[in-house]
């Protein structure tokens, strides 16, 4: 073992936590690349599965060990050994009308990670989860982790991601503890998820706010979801559900008119009505069946769903068993995000 190593049990012994070294799927990913500088920023080794060479360069430059492989394909057990804790973050997010893909990423790959996270002695293991699991497109109003799956979920996204979400937690006990972190709308600092996807939107013409984007919704930046999957780890209960969020909902058009203006973006004013583009989500989606995929709708359900309603999550399991309290503030983040821009033009 090395010193590094030493420092970390000491560290991680101080604050109550049983952690030698941490495993982390998904580490090139957005989510991955902050969980990463996270824990290596508190001196806890991380081990992260890289599926390409550029996914080890970006690793490596983080600080974490890269393990090559795939999540079905690669004997991951060997990646995991002298790892106390897994962070399972890859997934297929993709909110179209769902793949053979998507559906082999988030079932059967969540799969294969937690038999190895078994056979490699993890004892701890934080499922990232989402929100969208509930999602059918109906609105979600201050939900909590009681609020069941429906019955008929949006679509693939939130079908995959349920399933997986189930099968993780069907894996909590004998030696493992298994928790799951549902979080909305991550944002901040180097995101390379919902902010590209608005300003793509905008450059081509296509944004327009859903019935003028007065809604509202849960957010919860990319520093508030490591400060709480840290929680998670250290004082999470084994086969509980844990919804993340920064403090309060906030109307999407003021909070998505913010994050494009740190772009130097302005937003337009163009407005559709919601209940135009829920018929055509659903007339796409069964055309989309019937077709056999040949036919291809611009707005599928899944996408509706999950950016078209009001979403905002109850936050208050999370304080109360984790002490979970969001440690940056919108404000703050935006304005980290505006000053990082006006780095990167000097």
């Amino acid at each position: 073992m090395t010193e590094r190593d030493d420092a970390a049990i000491a560290a991680a012994t101080a604050v109550g936590w049983p952690i030698a070294r941490i495993f982390i799927t998904g580490g090139s990913g957005y989510v991955g690349r902050n969980l990463i500088r996270h824990f290596v920023g508190k001196a806890i080794p991380v081990t992260a599965l890289a599926r390409s060479a550029k996914s080890e360069r970006v690793v490596a430059e983080l600080g974490a060990r890269p393990f090559s492989g795939d999540l079905i394909s690669a004997d991951l057990v060997p990646g995991m050994e002298g790892c106390d804790v897994l962070i399972h973050a890859a997934a297929d997010t993709d909110h179209g009308p769902g793949t053979e893909s998507q559906q082999r990423v988030n079932e059967e790959g969540t799969k294969a990670v937690f038999k190895a996270a078994r056979a490699g002695g993890i004892q701890r293991a934080i499922y990232l989860s989402t929100e969208s699991v509930l999602a059918d497109g109906r609105p979600l109003i201050n939900v909590d982790e009681r609020h069941p799956l429906p019955r008929r979920p949006a679509g693939s996204y939130s079908r995959s991601k349920a399933a997986a979400e189930r099968y993780a937690l069907s894996n909590n006990g004998g030696g493992m503890d298994v928790i799951v972190v549902r979080p909305r709308f991550v944002w901040g600092r180097d995101d390379t998820t919902a902010l590209p996807h608005l300003l793509g939107a905008v450059q081509s013409g296509q944004f327009a706010w859903i019935s003028g984007g007065d809604y509202l919704t849960t957010t919860i930046h990319i520093a508030n979801l490591c400060h709480g999957i840290e929680l998670a780890i250290a004082r999470g209960k084994g086969g509980e559900i844990y919804f993340l969020g920064d403090e309060g909902p906030v109307r999407f058009r003021d909070f998505a008119t913010a994050l494009m203006a740190t772009q130097g973006v302005t937003a337009p004013e163009k407005s559709v009505p919601r209940a135009l583009l829920r018929f055509i989500a659903g007339v796409g989606d069964r055309l989309y069946g019937l077709s056999g995929g040949k036919i291809t709708a611009p707005l599928t359900l899944q996408s509706f769903a999950t950016s078209a309603v009001t979403i905002t999550l109850n936050i208050g399991k999370a304080r109360r068993e984790l002490g979970y309290a969001p440690i940056m503030t919108r404000e703050a983040g935006l304005a980290e995000m505006t000053a990082n821009l006006q780095n990167a033009a000097q």
